[in-house]
């Protein structure tokens, strides 16, 4: 469930980072260049105000020249021509018609359109620059052109230009922006780590609640979880299912303890019963039908009875697990039960390792695999084979116990082992119906499965998996 969670609250978290990221890079960007073009106005302010007193155009004739003209103009020029050397910034004075008072470098023209042309002619109309538009680090070739008027008794008799390039600004939004990409990477750590820890303590009582509800599914009735974790919610869901869990184990118990006091207390009535009829067919003739009937049920009457115990015993005796030789014990529960497949006539054989060792409980397992190969060889016609095989897989270690009988339908597949069931087929085969689950409620209590499926061309093959690893 994290993993289904965790990139939700991520994409969440990203999705607000760049919301406020991505605005204060442009903020930053705007910020940088404001900064420039302010500087770029007191600039031109300073220049103008030196240009104010150098309007006049240059005399034709020298002699027209005044000194102090002369002077003004000079250090007009120098002023432009050390700004320019020292700042790399070209920056010129221009009458209304466009031609140079003072320009460094000298033959700086007046952009005839574009940004520059913009704003000269808002200088002309008596307005200094403002609101250019904005460079961006990709933009290699720009530059932030700035015009302020000269003004001279309340007229605008010349426009001071400079053009600044950009690179340098340009790397200070570069630089701000990969401040602002780390402060956004340390906050999106520090957020999936938070995740992390939120959706931990969210998340533990679910774990907790899963893995219990798996151990009340497999057997474990045990199994209760802590309400002292997580949110008030999740709390209050634990212990809800704790008291749903103490119902159903006091339910399933009263159960079992019904079957089992319902069968041992009818076992005494049958066997009163089963006397009686002997005694009756002493009383009759040798070979009456109706007595050998009534016999043969009370008998499967007392089977089921037997098998209805067992089942309720196996169900609440807990296993004790044990490192065992599974192969071992496989092995010699196939000598123990080849004198009745010989008997039969079927073929019955052990392959695998003759050593491998897995976690059950010796006595529950016997009694399972007798079970099993009970079934098999049930069903399994003369001279055909019953095969039980031993083969370790990875954690596990799986019994498979494979025979050539008629087998079963899909149908039949997803019925076989429950209580009381037997297929149409069979019913003239003897048995309660009850083996297979008995075998399943012992595997069950000690952690092992039991599974089914067709053995081709014909038959059936029972698997029995158990852990190898301690639970």
């Amino acid at each position: 469930m994290r993993t289904r969670l965790l990139p939700l609250l991520i994409v969440l978290m990203a999705g607000v980072l760049l919301a406020l990221g991505l605005p204060l890079g442009v903020i930053t960007a705007g910020v940088e260049q404001q900064k420039v073009v302010v500087d770029r106005i007191d600039d031109a302010a300073r220049f103008a105000s030196l240009a104010q007193f150098v309007t006049a155009r240059p005399a034709a004739d020298p002699k027209d020249k005044t000194p102090e003209e002369d002077e003004r103009r000079a250090t007009l020029r120098s002023e432009l021509a050390r700004y320019y050397g020292l700042y790399g910034i070209r920056a010129g004075v221009f009458y209304r018609d466009r031609s140079p008072m003072a320009a460094a470098p000298g033959d700086l023209p007046v952009p005839r359109d574009g940004e520059g042309a913009r704003a000269f002619s808002e200088a002309l109309a008596g307005r200094r620059s403002h609101d250019p538009h904005q460079i961006w680090p990709w933009d290699d070739d720009g530059r932030i052109p700035v015009a302020s008027p000269v003004i001279r008794d309340g007229d605008v008799v010349a426009v001071v230009m400079t053009d600044s390039p950009t690179g340098q600004m340009r790397a200070r939004i570069l630089h701000g922006w990969l401040l602002i990409a780390a402060g956004e990477c340390a906050a999106m750590l520090v957020a999936v780590g938070a995740a992390f820890r939120l959706t931990g303590w969210v998340l533990r009582p679910v774990r907790v609640l899963d893995a219990a509800s798996h151990d009340i599914a497999t057997g474990r009735m045990k199994s209760r979880v802590a309400a002292t974790a997580g949110p008030p919610e999740l709390r209050r869901l634990a212990r809800s299912f704790n008291e749903m869990a103490d119902h159903v184990e006091e339910v399933l118990e009263q159960q079992r303890a019904f079957v089992a006091d319902a069968s041992h207390q009818l076992r005494n009535p049958l066997a009163a019963l089963l006397l009686r009829i002997e005694l009756l067919a002493l009383e009759l003739p040798e070979g009456n039908e109706e007595i050998a009937s009534v016999r043969t049920e009370g008998k499967r009457l007392a089977r089921v009875l037997d098998d209805l115990l067992g089942l309720a015993l196996a169900e609440h005796t807990a296993a004790d697990l044990q490192l065992t030789d599974v192969a071992a014990l496989a092995a010699e529960r196939v000598d123990s039960w080849r004198p009745m497949a010989d008997d039969k006539g079927v073929r019955l054989s052990y392959e695998g390792q003759p050593a491998v060792t897995g976690w059950a409980d010796p006595v529950a397992l016997s009694s399972a695999l007798d079970a099993v190969v009970d079934n098999a060889l049930k069903f399994t016609p003369a001279g055909r084979p019953v095969t039980v095989r031993v083969v370790p897989d990875g954690a596990q270690v799986r019994i498979t116990v494979a025979d050539r009988g008629p087998g079963l339908t899909e149908d039949e597949l997803a019925r076989i082992g429950d209580r009381f069931w037997r297929s149409s087929r069979h019913q003239n085969v003897s048995g309660s119906g009850l083996g297979l689950s008995i075998t399943r409620a012992l595997l069950a209590a000690g952690g092992a499965t039991i599974a089914y499926a067709p053995h081709p061309p014909h038959g059936l093959e029972v698997t029995v998996t158990l852990p190898r690893s301690a639970p």
